[in-house]
């Protein structure tokens, strides 16, 4: 049994995923083979993932299953065995990927700048630098991550995002790379086209003839910390300082929203480990499912 504050949670969770499932979700997971009406639904093993992720920090699949075994049965019967919920849950990639998308679209119109944007990527790890990885080898590579001072397998999660008034971004685009892929080129590659927009970054997105070119031709502005020019006298160097520090400290406040973002998305879903992942689908349920259960808290 769970509380009634929480069942009443899991009975709209179920209602929204069945209306949204109908409209768009089917069309992300449909079948065609005779089982394309199994007794446990999919709308079901959704339910059962994000309420479990969202209400409980069930993050791992494991212990996702096991809680519903537990607690969910009454409302479950037909609950699978694990081997089974498993390999459903990870044929529902790109129906989580589509639903994330769809929740983003509700808060987009929340108190959101269209002028202002943030920008920065976080890691997803899958195993340690030292080991050699057997998962997702097609999707994920070796890299070092200055912020955690550590070489690590796995992805990079680069997020362009509105900024909204005192609250956490709206993601406006999610895009995901392998490890080593430079954040610079990926802004060049899909957000360079975007016009009338300021973007803040850190100094990984400095390239100053690239960006005076593009505000000249889109009218779009990049703003990063100053970055140190290697030689430079120290006459001038002291004679900037104060300015220099003062703009970044600018732009770091700007930009510190995206951060917020990460850490609010790491503590409700643990998304950074994905150590536990056994196939390329299974880590894009990792990464897709675990975004749509934190907007899911926000939803409802």
């Amino acid at each position: 049994m769970i509380p009634n504050v929480k069942s009443n949670k899991l009975v709209a969770i179920y209602l929204y995923i069945c209306n949204i499932y109908e409209n768009e979700l089917q069309h992300k997971c449909k079948r065609y083979s005779n089982n394309n009406n199994p007794e446990f639904t999919d709308q079901e093993i959704m339910t059962v993932y994000l309420f479990s992720v969202h209400c409980e920090q069930r993050f791992k699949v494991k212990h996702i299953h096991e809680f519903a075994s537990h607690y969910l049965k009454s409302w479950f019967p037909k609950l699978p065995s694990y081997k089974a919920f498993n390999n459903r849950l990870n044929r529902l990639s790109a129906a989580f990927n589509e639903l994330f998308s769809t929740l983003l679209t509700l808060l987009e119109s929340d108190n959101v700048s269209s002028e202002i944007s943030i920008l920065d990527s976080m890691p997803i790890i899958t195993c340690s630098g030292k080991r050699t990885a057997k998962v997702a080898r097609e999707l994920i590579d070796k890299t070092y991550c200055a912020s955690k001072s550590t070489w690590y397998q796995g992805l990079k999660m680069h997020v362009l995002g509105f900024v909204r008034k005192k609250q956490l971004p709206v993601p406006e685009s999610v895009i995901l790379t392998q490890a080593s892929e430079n954040d610079l080129n990926i802004f060049k590659l899909y957000w360079s086209e975007t016009e009338n927009r300021f973007f803040f970054g850190d100094k990984i997105y400095y390239d100053g003839p690239f960006f005076e070119s593009l505000a000249e031709t889109k009218n779009s502005h990049m703003f990063t910390p100053v970055k140190g020019v290697k030689n430079k006298p120290e006459v001038l160097e002291k004679f900037d300082r104060a300015a220099d520090e003062l703009f970044s400290k600018f732009v770091s406040g700007v930009r510190q929203p995206i951060e917020s973002f990460f850490n609010w998305i790491i503590e409700k879903t643990d998304i950074q480990r994905a150590s536990k992942v056994r196939s390329a689908n299974g880590l894009m349920v990792h990464i897709f499912g675990k975004l749509a259960a934190a907007y899911i808290n926000l939803v409802f």
